[in-house]
């Protein structure tokens, strides 16, 4: 199994959530430590699609 660490959509860094390959993601609030901003997220087979930017 391949895994990887979700990047930001945003600033582009490493956030904490690792996802494996089969993983599947739907409305994920995926929060960055850096740029500290929740972003809304969908992640099919490695493929990240931004649904909107939430406010935090």
């Amino acid at each position: 199994m391949q895994t990887e660490f979700i990047r930001c959509p945003i600033c582009r860094n490493k956030t904490r959530v690792q996802i494996r390959d089969d993983t599947e993601l739907k409305n994920f609030p995926l929060f960055c430590p850096k740029c500290r901003q929740v972003t809304l997220i969908n992640i099919t087979q490695f493929k990240i699609t931004v649904i909107k930017e939430a406010d935090a």
